[in-house]
């Protein structure tokens, strides 16, 4: 019976108990979704003028596009302009670190970058960017 019960604990003790384990890494994939930044991509591609001074922006998370008919895209849907504010100000709700690329086609009239700026700055962004390609 001894022998036994010995047996019992030598077999418990060399038992390899997985669940701390696991719980930290359920820790750290919670951690790890909730810090990442997610980039909204603006849904078309478009024709960027050059630009001699282009620099790299980091951090650009509200990329609006305005394609050569002056559609505005945001979220990969086509939105009027009267309602670019309201998506930006959701948009900047989810990630207030985050600014604003606004990719507009070198045909695209500046009249409607102007409005779309505007709109942004509206909203509350006064880091907005115009998005062009190098030399």
């Amino acid at each position: 019976m001894k022998q036994h019960f010995a047996n019992l604990i030598e077999e418990e003790e060399s038992a390899i108990d997985m669940t701390p384990m696991l719980d930290v890494v359920f820790i750290m994939l919670i951690f790890f979704i909730v810090t990442a930044s997610f980039v909204k991509e603006a849904g078309i591609d478009v024709n960027r003028p050059d630009a001699a001074t282009a620099v790299q922006k980091d951090r650009a998370n509200i990329l609006i596009a305005i394609s050569e008919s002056n559609e505005i895209w945001i979220d990969k849907r086509q939105v009027d302009v009267r309602a670019v504010q309201a998506n930006i100000e959701r948009l900047y709700a989810e990630n207030p670190q985050g600014s604003v690329v606004i990719q507009a086609d070198e045909e695209s009239n500046t009249r409607v970058l102007i409005k779309v700026m505007d709109a942004a700055r509206s909203a509350g962004v006064y880091d907005v960017s115009v998005a062009t390609d190098e030399e």
